[in-house]
């Protein structure tokens, strides 16, 4: 079994290597068959809301063969199909008979409401993705209720190529080829299509770059850079208030120890002196913090292997269900770094139980989304929508997240277990904890998410927006390296809100700064969910409509944006970001509230 499970690792590790056409090298002598398959359909507002192609009542092959697809593939919503057009390599065709069929009344009304949500549909020839519009809409009439809608049935394919190879194809509909399909009435159709073939200089190696070259415009590089420049101004005014703190506020108190020892000892020590038997006192519900901890750990590891892969190019336009695939399999070998992490904290902590701890750290990213799931998946069965995964993808993943990633979990809990790590605090913690001070409202926990999430977004939200065009509309983002360093930047500007937030904390005589800061550093996330919350509703054509499926499919996407923008991975690469630089800070401020330096004579 464990043996079927990694060769499934394998084959889904193929998938990134995006949808492949049946002839490996992709050359062809003239009259071959070069593999066209048919994806999906779907209303064009609305990317996320994909059918299958033959949903709707078009020509059907006498022999339907389904391509086999890789796990990413299947997780994108991809669902290939033989098309019922042959464009043989070289051969043109003129006018050529698909099919003639005469349409019901229900077929008529199928396809009456897939022209008036703007259906597109989706193919794939020689690897090269094509699209096109199935019908029209004549709005002549300022009055919908006497709106036309036309049904197109000759299709052009015009291909180009070089030497023994397919460089790009388009295609185009007739204007003047119409089947009208606004009254239920069955009507007789003849689906025609039409293929030239022209030879071009463009070398194969560059036939994917014209789906790049939107997202690399000149203007659009324009606007990625102000919102580099953007961030980095954020980055230096943090930097300069924090050192603003360290040299004025702890300067003085550096002095004070340093030329006046006697009087130092004399007087009562206040703000984060006072506390510094209380600080390193263990959180609450330390069990689920070591989880949230190691969960943290484990997406933050996921990012920078998918930002890696993304850099040396292996995510390329439109081959997205190498993104899913990805994830799926980096998600599952790294989960033995979550349960290290976890358990070897939760043994510095003291923790006893550290069997429960792990469950916490398995069930706490994966009990969500697995709940999701299940939703998500159950409104796409009931809409047949290309999102359901078909079971037998959904027996690999229960597959490989029992024999990969439970296996591997328990064994990093075991090496953290018996780490023998010790948690070195700079002072010695007091019996009993002192008494909270009466803080004003601005210092409670909610405020103080809401400052240190403000900042981490105002220097992300621009590329934000790329981001959900790209997953809720047509556009295709490319430009790695640029998010890349959004997301370094991301990374310090968390943690230096953390930093100073903590330090505030300490100096108001409140000791209970851990979960304090850690839902400080993840409160960008709930920042993102509320502008992924109004892009669907302000920016995005997708609402109102299919009322049950596509608000669904907003949860379904929040879900999948793992690269940063999903706020479950987002909450969790904040906390993580600035758990080190804030431990740091509380060490040096408590050793020095212990051990002051003595005055030289």
């Amino acid at each position: 079994m464990a043996a079927a499970v990694w060769t499934a690792l394998l084959l889904s590790m193929s998938g990134l290597v995006g949808v492949r056409s049946d002839a490996a090298d992709h050359r062809y002598m003239e009259g071959d068959q070069v593999p066209l398959y048919a994806n999906k359909v779907g209303p064009f507002h609305n990317p996320s809301e994909t059918y299958r192609y033959f949903d709707l009542p078009f020509c059907t092959p006498d022999h339907v063969k389904e391509k086999s697809e890789a796990l990413g593939e299947v997780l994108n919503g991809d669902r290939l199909v033989s098309a019922p057009f042959k464009l043989d390599f070289m051969k043109d065709k003129e006018s050529e008979v698909v099919c003639k069929k005469r349409l019901t009344k229900d077929e008529v009304a199928q396809f009456r409401s897939a022209v008036m949500k703007d259906y597109y549909f989706q193919m794939y020839y020689d690897d090269l993705p094509i699209w096109g519009f199935i019908g029209k809409v004549d709005r002549e009439g300022k009055d919908p209720s006497k709106y036309n809608y036309f049904l197109y049935k000759h299709v052009h394919f015009d291909v180009f190529y070089n030497g023994d190879r397919v460089i790009e194809i388009n295609v185009r509909t007739d204007p003047d080829a119409l089947v009208d399909v606004t009254e239920d009435k069955e009507t007789n159709v003849e689906f025609l299509y039409t293929v030239k073939w022209k030879e071009t200089d463009t070398p194969f190696e560059k036939r994917m770059d014209k789906y790049s070259q939107s997202s690399s415009l000149p203007h659009h590089l324009e606007i990625h850079w102000f919102s580099i420049i953007n961030s980095c101004v954020t980055v230096l005014l943090l930097t300069g208030f924090l050192a603003t703190i360290l040299m004025r506020v702890l300067k003085n108190d550096f002095v004070k120890y340093a030329h006046d020892e006697e009087s130092v000892e004399d007087a009562e020590e206040t703000g984060w002196k006072y506390i510094h038997g209380d600080v390193f006192r263990y959180p609450k519900y330390k069990s689920l913090f070591a989880a949230a901890l190691g969960s943290g750990t484990q997406l933050f590891t996921l990012a920078i292997f998918i930002f890696v892969l993304a850099l040396v190019g292996v995510f390329y336009p439109y081959n997205r269900g190498a993104l899913f695939t990805a994830l799926v399999v980096i998600y599952a070998l790294t989960s033995g770094i979550a349960g290290y992490t976890a358990t070897s904290f939760y043994c510095q902590l003291e923790g006893t139980n550290w069997i429960r701890n792990l469950l916490f750290t398995g069930c706490l990213f994966c009990g969500p989304l697995f709940l999701t799931f299940c939703f998500l998946n159950t409104v796409a069965i009931v809409y047949t929508a290309t999102a359901a995964l078909p079971f037998g993808t959904i027996m690999v993943i229960v597959l490989i997240w029992t024999l990969v990633t439970s296996p591997l979990l328990v064994l990093g809990g075991i090496a953290g277990k018996n780490s023998k790590s010790e948690f070195q605090a700079p002072c010695r913690t007091t019996k009993y904890p002192r008494e909270i001070p009466q803080l004003p409202w601005y210092r409670s926990t909610i405020p103080q998410m809401a400052m240190a999430g403000f900042l981490p977004f105002s220097a992300i939200y621009i590329e934000l927006y790329y981001i959900f065009a790209s997953v809720w509309g047509h556009r295709i983002y490319t430009i790695y390296s640029i998010l890349f360093i959004v997301f370094i930047i991301l990374l310090i500007v968390t943690a230096f809100i953390t930093v100073a937030l903590t330090y505030f904390q300490l100096a108001a005589e409140d000791h209970e700064w851990w979960w304090r800061s850690f839902l400080c550093g993840g409160s960008t996330g709930l920042f993102i969910y509320a502008y992924c919350l109004y892009y669907y509703h302000a920016r995005s054509d997708m609402f109102p409509s299919s009322a049950a499926l596509r608000p669904s499919h907003i949860s379904l996407h929040q879900v999948r944006v793992d690269l940063g923008p999903c706020p479950s991975s987002f909450f969790r690469l904040g906390r993580h970001a600035g758990n080190g630089l804030w431990r740091m800070m509380v060490d040096h401020l408590l050793n020095f509230a212990c051990c002051p330096p003595t005055r030289k004579l």
